[in-house]
This record gives structure tokens, sequence and C-alpha cells, in this order.
């Protein structure tokens, strides 16, 4: 058990505090959401009941698409874009242990099954970091789009508005793209502000960091 805990010990205590938020995200928004509903003169519901609202889905979606839209930009970005003196920049003058061809390691034993299968399959294998998170940004952005028409949809009828529209036409309005942009904007922050401070400061024992006494211009020591 001890080994387990240290061998995969960062994906457990992040997936402790994803579950803790989410779980946390859940209770405050179902108060919130019941507020409102008692607001307009609406019947309350519980906990199971609001995870099932549009109210849960478009929340959680919209955050969820911002993050693994950066995450997909962040990882092809970084395989040809430089910044110096940067811990989470490539060198730029000489080349990286991930820039080198898979297709000379195919009498590996221990490659993976792609990279001795070689072909389409190595094709897609070495480029399936980036393909998982554009497809986990597309789900979200489909699921944002849905959860936020139908509680567009559900806003407008307390309103007194009995027309509906659809998840194309939401798309169109300025709210799903002022609920899109004020996240989007906000990760492109987060991670150049990541990519710029590493250049001066540092973090004794993280790999996000350069070694403490490496010069702020190196990129890579």
């Amino acid at each position: 058990m001890r080994r387990i805990l240290r061998e995969n010990g960062l994906s457990i205590v992040l997936g402790f505090f994803f579950l803790s938020f989410l779980g946390a995200q859940a209770v405050v928004g179902m108060y919130q959401y019941n507020d409102e509903q008692q607001l307009h003169g609406q019947p309350t519901i519980d906990f199971t009941g609001y995870l099932a609202t549009a109210h849960f889905l478009e929340a959680t979606m919209e955050n969820w698409e911002s993050e693994f839209l950066q995450m997909f930009a962040f990882v092809v970005l970084t395989a040809f874009l430089f910044q110096k003196g940067s811990a989470e920049s490539k060198k730029l003058d000489q080349e990286e242990p991930v820039d080198r061809d898979p297709r000379k390691s195919r009498k590996k034993k221990k490659a993976p099954w792609p990279v001795r299968k070689g072909g389409p399959i190595l094709t897609l294998y070495e480029h399936s970091l980036s393909i998982a998170f554009l497809l986990l940004f597309l789900l979200s952005f489909a699921l944002h789009a849905i959860g936020g028409a139908r509680e567009y949809n559900q806003s407008r009828q307390e309103h007194g508005r009995s027309e509906q529209v659809s998840t194309i036409e939401y798309m169109g309005t300025s709210r799903f793209w002022f609920e899109s942009f004020q996240n989007w904007q906000s990760e492109f922050l987060a991670v150049g502000a990541m990519v710029v401070l590493t250049i001066f400061l540092r973090q004794r024992g993280s790999p996000e960091s350069k070694p403490v006494d490496s010069p702020h211009r190196a990129t890579e020591e």
C-alpha cells in the first residue's frame, strides 16, 4: 500500500482535491439554485435532483472546457514555441528527447505497442495527448452549450417569455460566449504566468521549477 501511495501520490491527491471541490461546488450550487427558485416562487429540490439540473451541468462544463482548452493549447504550443529562461520551455538550441523520431525505436522490446506497430497507429499515438485534450475540450464545450441552453430557457420562462431557443441558437448568444471567454482568458493568464514566473522564481524539489541555483537566462539545466 505504501508503495502504491508513493508511486501514485500526485494523481491520488489531485483526484482527492478534484472530488472534494466538485462536491463542495454541488452543495453550494444547490443552495444557490434553491434560493433562486424561492425568489421566483418555484419549488426547491434536494441534492440528487440538483445534480440533474442544467444549472449544475452548465456551471461544471463551463469550467472543464476552459481547463481542457488550456492544456490542449499548452501541449501543442510547447512543441514548437520557446521561452528563453522558462522551466516550461524546451531548450532553444538543441534537440530534446521528446523530439526524437519514435520510428527509430521500433525494435525496442519495451517500447509501447504503437511504436513497435508503426504506420498510422504510431502517427495517431505520437499526437495522442493533444488529441485527447482536444476531444475532452470539444465534449465539455458541447455539454456547456446544452446545459447553458436549458438554463437559459428556464430563466426565460421564469420571466414570462415562452419562446425557447435551441442549443445552436444559444451558442449564438452573447451570454454563451461571455461564459466561455471569461474562463478562457483566466486559463491563459495562469499558464502564461507559469511560463514567465519560472524564469525568475524557484520552488525547490518541484519539476515545474528550474534548479534553485540556475541562472535566470538558462532555459533548462
